[in-house]
Parts: C-alpha cells; structure tokens; sequence
C-alpha cells in the first residue's frame, strides 16, 4: 500500500481484501477516503442487485448518467450501527433505502430493503480498501442521512 500524506492510499477491491469470508480491510469510500467500516465486521455474499448510478448531491442533474449496474457481490452487514460513516437516502419504491459516505455523499455504495434490519448491502465495487490505518470518519454509527433522497428514480 501507497501512501499520500499522512493517509493510507485506498486499492480495489483483490483477493487479499477477504479473509475467512470477511472483509480483512476497512472499508473506505472511493471519493473521500472516509472510513465505512472496520476490518472483520462484513461477510462477503453473492447476491444480484441493480443500483443506480454513483453520483453525489453537489453535483448538477445534468451530469448524472441514468444508467445503473446491476452488482453481484457485497458486504452484509447485519446492524447499521455497525458503519462507521453511512448515510441514507429517502425510501425509494416504497421499501429501499440507498447507502452514500455520509461526508460526501457520493453513493449510492449499497443498498437496505426497510422490511429486513438486519441485512445492509455495500457493493464490493463501490468502495475502496485500507489496511486498518484508514483515515477514519468524523463521528460515527450509521444515521439516519435526511438527503433529498436523490438515488433514486
């Protein structure tokens, strides 16, 4: 691992970021590099979700593409005060709630279905690996995020 200034540089996901089925690095957001969670706290599942595109609050309407992803791999995580820095958009479709990096917004990261507390989904993809001296969040615990709930359609 790199590292630029006083921070760790953030990698991609590879084969060395699970061990025993866990995530075996924190977990950081790709735009800011703000802690998401900790080593150990995820377990690695396949599951097929459709997210939309990644996109943050400040930037215009204009520049968002509207073509989503459809993801095959995530982190669950069974209580959202597991999360060190998350956010949550307004419910989308009656049931879902998008996950952003409560600092800057950038999301959505994952995905929770309302019906089910205990199953937060963070695409593999859409976030960024340290080894645990990542820079951290400011605060923590997951939180309810009041955003315009803008990941959705």
């Amino acid at each position: 691992m790199r590292m630029l200034g006083r921070h760790a540089m953030s990698e991609s996901f590879s084969a060395d970021c699970v061990s025993d089925g866990k995530n075996a690095k924190a977990i950081v957001c790709r735009t800011c590099g703000s802690k998401v969670l900790r080593p150990r706290l995820a377990t690695l599942v396949d599951k097929e979700i459709d997210l939309p595109p990644t996109t943050n609050k400040s930037r215009a309407s204009d520049e968002r593409s509207d073509v989503g992803e459809t993801l095959t791999q995530f982190w669950l995580v069974d209580d959202m005060f597991t999360f060190e820095n998350v956010g949550f958009s307004n419910t989308v479709g009656g049931t879902v709630k998008y996950l952003c990096c409560a600092d800057c917004e950038m999301g959505p990261i994952g995905w929770h279905d309302i019906g089910d507390r205990t199953r937060y989904y963070v695409a593999v993809l859409r976030v960024n690996y340290v080894s645990d001296g990542g820079r951290a969040a400011a605060g923590g615990g997951g939180t309810e995020h009041g955003g315009s709930g803008s990941f959705g359609h």
